[in-house]
């Protein structure tokens, strides 16, 4: 209810006023994305519609922008239309708010922080784990970013002449008890609480030191402990490999035995913290 409630505002043009993103920027995002001819990217604010259109005729993406104001979604369609991608590349005049992103493999925002962070659980709720989603200057608040980059924009029509440019991946629900089967051991309770893609919890009696998720796979290493776990989850199940410096990997597993819902409460927005993970200069 409360996410219906969040959305159903309508969306206002000075909600999101059209800012052109530099070319540097878009050739930037697209590249952090790892966009390739297998991929559908919906841009949500599309503007004069370069994000898609380059994405298509640079990359061979598909592609799905949208825009509120018409006469821009008017100017991207032609444009498609001449640079020969109208097959592959829409564009269409509407709330962005009321789209369907579920099949994005890669989704694109330059949007002010208040409309990212309310879409924030909706992209969560709707997109698939491990689609990527690529920001331009505005972040998720809390939900930290897998990779940042400093992109110099020469171009850029405010402010100083560097962006910066953020990636997340979507990560896949771990929460939950587990029983745990691991190599020439019993079976052990694995608890998993998740924040975005931030895993803690215990094995056993044991804590975990580190655990971490992108898209549909994991990696956990419990407290004074050397392994290193890492695995797939597939509905209820993850399967994966248990590594030790110097020893060759073996198998594991665990089935969930009690669900578990992941953290992504807006009512505890913690600061974004700028300086978590490491950004990277070009």
């Amino acid at each position: 209810m409360l996410l219906m409630l969040t959305l159903a505002a309508p969306l206002r043009a000075s909600d999101a006023p059209y800012v052109p993103t530099p070319m540097s920027v878009v050739d930037a995002m697209l590249e952090m994305a790892n966009v390739g001819p297998q991929d559908y990217l919906i841009d949500l604010g599309s503007g004069d519609g370069r994000i898609p259109l380059r994405a298509a005729t640079r990359f061979g993406a598909r592609g799905f922008g949208v825009e509120i104001e018409p006469h821009l979604v008017r100017d991207a369609n032609a444009a498609a239309r001449k640079q020969g991608v109208a097959d592959r590349v829409r564009f269409e005049a509407r709330d962005l708010f009321d789209t369907d992103v579920s099949g994005a493999t890669v989704l694109t925002t330059y949007l002010f922080q208040s409309l990212n962070l309310r879409l924030r659980p909706y992209l969560l709720a709707k997109l698939k784990p491990g689609t990527r989603v690529v920001t331009h200057e505005f972040h998720f608040g809390s939900w930290q970013p897998d990779r940042r980059i400093t992109v110099h924009a020469p171009d850029k029509p405010y402010g100083d002449p560097n962006s910066e440019v953020m990636l997340w991946i979507v990560p896949a629900d771990f929460s939950g008890v587990w029983r745990a089967s691991l190599p020439g051991e019993p079976e052990r309770e694995l608890r998993l609480m998740q924040r975005f893609q931030i895993l803690n919890g215990t094995l056993g009696t044991q804590q975990l030191a580190e655990g971490r998720v992108n898209g549909s796979t994991l990696r956990l290493s419990p407290a004074g402990d050397a392994r290193i776990f890492t695995g797939m989850l597939d509905g209820d199940t993850i399967r994966g490999e248990v590594r030790r410096a110097g020893a060759a990997p073996q198998a594991w597993h665990a089935q969930r035995i009690q669900r578990g819902r992941m953290d992504i409460d807006a009512g505890s927005e913690l600061p974004f913290k700028s300086g978590v993970p490491a950004g990277e200069s070009r």
